[in-house]
C-alpha cells in the first residue's frame, strides 16, 4: 500500500443551518481518489488553489495518490488537471459508506473505512512496476528534499536524465516536474504563513531559494490567485463556522 498511497486523509463536518464553512486548499501535485456518500472521484492534480464550502452535515474518505497508483485511473492525468472524473467503483463506495455510517465510534469508523479503501486498492491496482517506482521517487525527491530547486538538481539524484523525468511526470502526475518543485516551495511558504502571522516574507524568500520577496510574491499570486499578505490576512481571519475536521 505504501507504494500507492502517499497517506488516507478524512474530514467529517457539522455546519449549522444557514451557515458555511470555506476551506482553502493548497493541494499537493497529485491526484486523490475520493468516497463521498453518493459518489466516487478521481481528482486530477492541480495548478492554482481552489477552496470548498462546506454545509450541512458530511463526510468524505480520500487517498491521497502515489504516482504508481494514477495510471490504474487514467493513461494522461495531465487531461484532469483541475478536474474530477466520477470512477465506477461498485467495490469500494458500498464498504467505505457502510464503515463511515456505521453506529460505532468515530474512531472505529475511520479506522474500518481506511481498512476498506487500501483493502480495495490492494485488489484492484496491479503491483506498480520498476518505471512507477521510480516516479515515486521523484515525487519523494522533490516534495521532500528543499534543496532540490531544479530538474537538473532532480535527474543528478536519481541519475536519470531531464528528459526522462519529464516523461515520467507527464505519465504518472500530470505536471511537469519544475511545477512539483515550484509546489513544494509554495507550501512550505503557506505553512509558515499560517504557523505564525508574524513570519517575515523576505526570511521565507531568502530560506526556500527564491531571488527575493518579490519574486515569491509574484509565485505566489502566479500559482495561488493572491498574494503572501492577501494569504495570511485569510487564513488568520476569524472563522464563522468551522468544520468537525
Amino acid at each position: 500500500m505504501a507504494a500507492l498511497v502517499r497517506w488516507f486523509w478524512i474530514p467529517q463536518w457539522q455546519i449549522a443551518p444557514g451557515r458555511s464553512s470555506r476551506q482553502h486548499l493548497i493541494a499537493f501535485p497529485a491526484a486523490n481518489l475520493v468516497v463521498e456518500p453518493d459518489r466516487v472521484g478521481f481528482s486530477g492534480p492541480t495548478t492554482r488553489a481552489s477552496y470548498r464550502d462546506l454545509t450541512g452535515t458530511g463526510w468524505a474518505v480520500g487517498a491521497l495518490l502515489r504516482p504508481a497508483a494514477v495510471p490504474y485511473f487514467t493513461a494522461n492525468p495531465a487531461d484532469l488537471r483541475d478536474a474530477y472524473r466520477p470512477v465506477p467503483a461498485p467495490g469500494l463506495h458500498p464498504e467505505v459508506a457502510a464503515a463511515m455510517t456505521a453506529p460505532d465510534d468515530p474512531a472505529a469508523r475511520r479506522t474500518r473505512a481506511v481498512e476498506a479503501f487500501a483493502d480495495w486498492l490492494s485488489a484492484s491496482v496491479p503491483a506498480p512496476s520498476g518505471e512507477a517506482l521510480l516516479a515515486n521517487a521523484l515525487a519523494d525527491l522533490v516534495g521532500g528534499d528543499p534543496a532540490v530547486l531544479t530538474v537538473q538538481d532532480a535527474a543528478a539524484r536519481l541519475h536519470v536524465s531531464a528528459r526522462t523525468l519529464q516523461r515520467l511526470a507527464r505519465r504518472y502526475v500530470g505536471l511537469p516536474p519544475s511545477a512539483m518543485i515550484r509546489r513544494r516551495r509554495l507550501q512550505e511558504a503557506a505553512e509558515r504563513l499560517r504557523g505564525d502571522p508574524g513570519t517575515n516574507l523576505a526570511a521565507v524568500a531568502a530560506d526556500l531559494g527564491y531571488a527575493d520577496q518579490a519574486h515569491l510574491a509574484n509565485e505566489f499570486r502566479s500559482v495561488l490567485g493572491f498574494t503572501p499578505s492577501g494569504y495570511r490576512g485569510q487564513v488568520h481571519r476569524p472563522a464563522a463556522a468551522e468544520p468537525d475536521l
